[in-house]
């Protein structure tokens, strides 16, 4: 039996979870989400708990046992205090600005760079434009939109210019030297 799988998932007070079959919708006070899952993976709702079973004790089943679980704990998880990732913009001149909903990323380019907030994705800008925090309720897209924002200039090893996460160590590379002659 997997793990992670066999734990059961605590529902909060304020929040309703419907199963019907493989399709899990989890409601609250911070939006809606909803999932069709495997129907190898049996989910149940048992009084204010979710339990996941599995049908066989086949490979790919098994991967899916433990997997399942995690995301529908995320589902609640997000719906109930939400998801954050924080960004750090470091070079001289390198800027973000919040325009509406959306974000303007200015990080040593001929032209900036807009980024369109997504469906449930907030962005927020402080700290003299260098950071970036972005919160939503979905996991996945917090993440991906995350992800999405480091590739537009990823940190150099060299002087250690470009967005990274928050805590990201960057190995530093030292430069050219002059030659001895």
């Amino acid at each position: 039996m997997s793990r992670i799988g066999k734990l059961p998932i605590d529902i909060p007070s304020g929040i309703s979870v419907e199963i019907k079959g493989s399709h899990v919708t989890v409601k609250g006070a911070n939006g809606t989400l909803e999932r069709s899952f495997s129907p190898l993976i049996h989910i149940a709702k048992e009084g204010e708990r979710i339990i996941v079973t599995r049908e066989s004790d086949e490979k790919n089943v098994r991967a899916l046992h433990g997997t399942t679980r995690a995301v529908i704990q995320n589902m609640v998880t997000g719906i109930h205090t939400g998801f954050t990732k924080v960004l750090e913009i470091q070079g001289v001149g390198y800027k973000a600005e919040q325009e509406g909903e959306n974000l303007v990323i200015n990080v040593g380019f001929s032209h900036s760079v807009n980024v369109e907030a997504p469906d449930g994705i907030v962005f927020d800008v402080t700290e003299k434009n260098k950071v970036i925090t972005i919160k939503g309720a979905n996991k996945e897209v917090v993440g991906q939109i995350a992800a999405d924002i480091r590739k537009i200039r990823p940190p150099e090893p060299y002087k250690g210019k470009g967005i990274r996460y928050r805590g990201e160590r960057v190995r530093r590379k030292a430069g050219k030297t002059a030659a001895a002659m």
